[in-house]
């Protein structure tokens, strides 16, 4: 190891923002299973003025250096959000990268100094930046790419972060099924009793109004997520920033919206895995990648797809309907996935290992867990 002190320093300019952003690519070029991000993505999400998180939160950026060169990087912030819906004083870092154990204890430390001189009592993390983007540090799963808006990390962190304090809240899981040769006979039954009944439909979402199908759909998420772990409600602002954000990546054949008696009441988002098609891109979509992308995103052909997001309103929690419900809009979406999108295998999560609900979902026949992510808390002296 160089025996060179590390420093760390706060981001402040355009080009430590980029220093920031370009750091992982030389903390993963050897690393098969890495997907470089859009660089883009990366930059909109750290920028106040482009993503509305930071209307009602604030981040400090740090990079750290050695001889001059990064090593590492973090992010800490402070969401009004987070205070209200999980406590007075909990605070989050994110954005973790570093080359080596040193580099990692000195970023670590830095975010918790902050934190604490923001008022904060509790650290949790890794979150980049909240719970809707990248949560959780990967534990399992690091030979297998990750599919769109999830997260990879080296199998050091784990150890790095541990060795300062770090503990333990909770593990977010993730479950792969081969959809193209799943098949239950209880659950079949169960979708055809549903599609049988006249007070279900099972819809799919209606591009031209966009608008109003994003905000359906984001009200039912926030209205179906409230009483999990970590939630914080998307504002308007977000909403509509998450809904131009994945206009280009929605296909009607694969989100849908179910109806009793004629109110949405259970929604399903399926995306190809984009990081199939953006892999080659290394970030950049100047001067050709845009052309590329446009082109692969007209009627994409890929393996995997993943099931960001789902959920039935809460007045239907524990019933039966509900599960008869959420079946429904699998079995739907599955069917297209492998008829349009010649789609092999699906992906589900993350998921709360305490969500028994969506768990019994998701642990569908076939199904195995594909990748695992440990969300750490620590108090703060």
């Amino acid at each position: 190891m160089n025996a060179a002190a590390v420093t760390v320093r706060p981001v402040q300019t355009k080009a430590d923002r980029k220093a920031f952003v370009d750091l992982a690519w030389q903390v993963y070029q050897d690393d098969p299973a890495w997907v470089p991000p859009l660089k883009d993505e990366v930059h909109g999400l750290i920028t106040p003025g482009r993503n509305p998180w930071f209307e009602h939160a604030r981040a400090q950026l740090w990079l750290a250096e050695r001889d001059g060169q990064p090593v590492g990087r973090i992010s800490a912030q402070v969401d009004d959000l987070v205070l209200t819906h999980m406590g007075a004083g909990t605070g989050q870092w994110g954005m973790f990268e570093a080359l080596d154990a040193d580099a990692a204890a000195a970023l670590i430390g830095t975010a918790e100094q902050w934190l604490g001189d923001q008022g904060m009592a509790r650290a949790l993390g890794p979150f980049s930046l909240s719970i809707w983007d990248e949560p959780g540090l990967e534990i399992e799963g690091f030979a297998e790419a990750p599919t769109v808006m999830m997260a990879h990390h080296r199998p050091e962190y784990r150890r790095w972060i541990e060795a300062a304090g770090h503990a333990k809240a909770r593990d977010l899981l993730t479950y792969e099924v081969d959809i193209a040769h799943w098949s239950d006979l209880m659950i079949d039954r169960l979708v055809k009793a549903g599609e049988r009944s006249a007070r279900i439909r099972i819809r799919k979402v209606d591009k031209s109004r966009f608008t109003q199908e994003a905000e359906i759909i984001l009200n039912l998420l926030n209205d179906a997520w409230s009483g999990n772990w970590g939630f914080v409600p998307l504002t308007e602002s977000e909403i509509a920033y998450a809904g131009k954000k994945l206009k280009p990546i929605i296909y009607e054949d694969l989100v849908r919206v179910a109806e009793y008696d004629g109110e949405p009441v259970a929604f399903m988002i399926t995306l190809p895995d984009i990081n199939e098609l953006i892999r080659d891109l290394d970030g950049r979509l100047v001067p050709f990648g845009w052309a590329k992308l446009l082109w692969r995103l007209r009627k994409p052909r890929v393996r995997r797809a993943r099931v960001p997001l789902m959920g039935v309103a809460s007045k239907l929690h524990g019933t039966r309907i509900a599960s008869q419900l959420a079946f429904m809009l699998i079995e739907h979406t599955r069917r297209a996935c492998v008829a349009k999108f010649g789609i092999e295998t699906g992906e589900f999560g993350w998921i709360l290992e305490d969500n028994k609900g969506m768990l019994s979902i998701a642990e569908l026949p076939s199904a195995r867990v594909n990748h695992r992510y440990l969300v750490y808390e620590k108090a703060l002296s």
